[in-house]
């Protein structure tokens, strides 16, 4: 089994469970031969059972994508939030916003590629409930933007925060520094640019 010190997107404990070992090998497939490109077959293969032994942790592929996306978006909400209410001040909160979407997406890059690749296609239900928990994260950053810059509009806010995710979602396709120097260089611009706000 994968041991992890700390929870993650698909991880909840300090042991993988056979469901999420399942969830964190579809996540590196999908991100690299894209959804419709990995069978079930292929996941199977990738934590050593049989592609029909899959169907007693996931009825389909697209239940399995569905519980990946809604995983990630809650660990992002609640990840956010959490900072938001434990920071002291708003410089801090939006310094601490930045720090763990940095940390996510270098940690993460496969879960971020198979984010924004796929909420077409997660069934209805799954994608509005990722978007409504997407929509959550960004109201995070929209008013901690507001609390750390005072006097930008909301719209504006939420733009930046926009902004601020694209540079650093951008990342599993462009790595070229070692990961401390990138999170260092990512966490001045995204910084550098809420400032500027101001």
């Amino acid at each position: 089994m994968t041991h992890v010190s700390t929870p993650t997107p698909l991880v909840n404990g300090a042991t993988a469970s056979r469901r999420e070992q399942i969830l964190t090998a579809a996540a590196e497939l999908f991100a690299q031969h894209g959804f419709h490109g990995v069978g079930i077959d292929d996941i199977g293969a990738a934590v050593g059972i049989s592609g029909p032994a899959l169907y007693r942790h996931f009825r389909s592929k697209d239940a399995m994508l569905g519980e990946m996306l809604r995983s990630i978006s809650h660990f992002l909400l609640d990840g956010g939030t959490a900072r938001a209410e434990t920071a002291q001040d708003p410089e801090r909160t939006l310094a601490a916003l930045v720090e763990f979407h940095v940390d996510f997406a270098l940690t993460h890059p496969s879960l971020i590629v198979v984010q924004e690749r796929n909420l077409a296609n997660l069934t209805d239900d799954d994608r509005k409930t990722v978007r409504a928990l997407q929509r959550r994260y960004v109201e995070v950053w929209v008013r901690a933007i507001r609390d750390a810059v005072p006097g930008v509009s909301e719209q504006r806010a939420r733009s930046a925060a926009h902004a601020v995710f694209g540079l650093l979602n951008s990342t599993p396709y462009t790595r070229q520094l070692a990961d401390t120097e990138l999170a260092d260089l990512l966490t001045r611009l995204a910084l550098g640019a809420l400032e500027a706000l101001g």
